[in-house]
């Protein structure tokens, strides 16, 4: 038998996909889209389609932790999303505070990590203390770490990184010359996970709107035309598949993995 079959065969597969490990992505990210347009669609007012999206986040999450993703991040609130109506934005909050309660249980047995990223300023005050009591209760949760973000911005989050960053250096903690992507990372709201190799986005929107800027250099993207109410298994199941056929070059010629 040749090496190469050799080392195929020795190859740790993944238990449900049947695939190789190393073709299974590590982080994923997804710009969770479409719920106005979903519930226009079905002649129901904007507000519904936000309700139906927050029960897909269960099954998403619980999935994503069962498949072995060290990391889930959900885009969920921009800072821009301020922007639009009042009773609109005001029920999403209503809904946060509702999921960061209700979904304890299942962040808890599925040993998930829950991470703020994006701002706690301008948020409700219910909405941070429940946030900050559920990333409290998993913070010693050693499975999936799971990133709500919410009020967030990608340019910001570089902005303050850059903050962070120049403090130390004021500060004599680090120079100039020692500043490198490894510390960039470090200091990103994210810091100490790996970049998201997989981004999906649905409804069909083919743009990054301001997320993880700088973490999604090399990632993959997987665009469905599935509006986030009616995002399940089945679709994060192909969009997982798809990706275990792309060939990864980093910049190179030939495939990393």
């Amino acid at each position: 038998m040749s090496e190469k079959l050799i080392e195929n065969a020795s190859e740790e597969m993944h238990p449900i996909f049947k695939i190789p490990m190393r073709k299974m992505p590590r982080h994923v990210a997804i710009i969770m889209d479409g719920n106005g347009r979903w519930a226009q669609e079905k002649g129901l007012p904007r507000i519904e389609g936000h309700r139906n999206g927050s029960k897909g986040v269960r099954s998403v999450i619980t999935q994503s932790a069962q498949l072995g993703f060290e990391c889930l991040s959900l885009y969920s609130f921009s800072t821009e999303n301020w922007k639009r109506p009042k009773h609109e934005v005001d029920t999403l909050m209503g809904l946060y505070k509702q999921y960061l309660i209700e979904e304890r249980p299942t962040i808890m047995g599925n040993n998930i990590k829950l991470r703020h990223i994006g701002f706690e300023e301008g948020l409700p005050d219910d909405v941070i203390k429940e946030l900050r009591e559920t990333s409290r209760m998993s913070a010693n949760n050693t499975g999936m770490t799971l990133f709500l973000a919410l009020n967030y911005s990608g340019r910001a989050e570089i902005v303050g990184t850059v903050q962070r960053i120049a403090q130390k250096v004021k500060q004599g903690e680090i120079s100039v010359e020692d500043i490198d992507e490894s510390v960039v990372d470090h200091h990103l709201d994210t810091g100490g996970a790996p970049d998201p190799d997989l981004l999906i986005r649905t409804s069909g929107e083919k743009r990054i709107s301001n997320f993880l800027l700088w973490q999604i250099a090399y990632a993959e993207l997987y665009v469905t035309d599935i509006h986030w109410p009616d995002f399940g298994e089945e679709t994060l199941t192909h969009a997982v598949q798809d990706f275990a056929q792309r060939n990864r070059r980093f910049g190179d010629i030939n495939s990393k993995k």
